[in-house]
């Protein structure tokens, strides 16, 4: 899974460098953006296979889409996708089975410096087993790479209501237009 990780890491690099080639779009023009970030979920509630307990590290990815209002605010609806199945423990202690949950939320950004965003949002986490209301607080750090182009940094943590709580960390990158 590692060779993996890097291998669509480079590609994505890759891309970034062949874009900066080309015709670029003034920054000022520039609202939107997209992003993907390679990110690890973190389930501190989580079973093993023999029902104790256990800190569970789950591959994840996000994917994002964010429009600026102005200089300082964004809104955005940010996605989380675990790529495995794992057993949480729930509030009241009961086992809590997930089939490859995916996670939006409508979230909105404060950006009080050049690099740093403060995120809060709601949505939920949808499986085949059962689906959950959540809230989203993140924080990213984000630098720029070439026109347009930005790495980020990204840590989220997910407040599932009635269920298991869950933190994220990720790196990718955005492609603004």
């Amino acid at each position: 899974m590692k060779n993996l990780y890097f291998i669509l890491f480079c590609i994505l690099f890759w891309g970034v460098q062949s874009y900066s080639q080309e015709e670029q779009i003034e920054e000022s023009e520039t609202r939107h953006s997209i992003s993907i970030v390679l990110s690890h979920a973190n389930v501190l509630e989580g079973r093993d296979s023999d029902g104790d307990k256990e800190w569970l590290k789950l591959a994840a990815w996000g994917i994002n889409y964010n429009y600026e209002v102005d200089e300082k605010w964004a809104i955005g609806l940010h996605t989380d996708i675990i790529l495995e199945q794992f057993v949480a423990e729930g509030e009241n202690g009961e086992e809590i089975e997930r089939s490859r949950p995916v996670a939006p939320a409508l979230m909105g950004a404060y950006k009080p410096g050049e690099h740093w965003s403060i995120l809060f949002g709601a949505g939920g986490e949808f499986s085949k087993d059962e689906n959950y209301f959540l809230n989203r607080a993140s924080l990213e750090y984000g630098t720029p790479l070439a026109s347009n182009w930005e790495f980020i940094a990204e840590f989220s943590y997910d407040f599932r209501w009635k269920a298991y709580d869950s933190f994220t960390l990720g790196v990718g990158v955005a492609w603004k237009f």
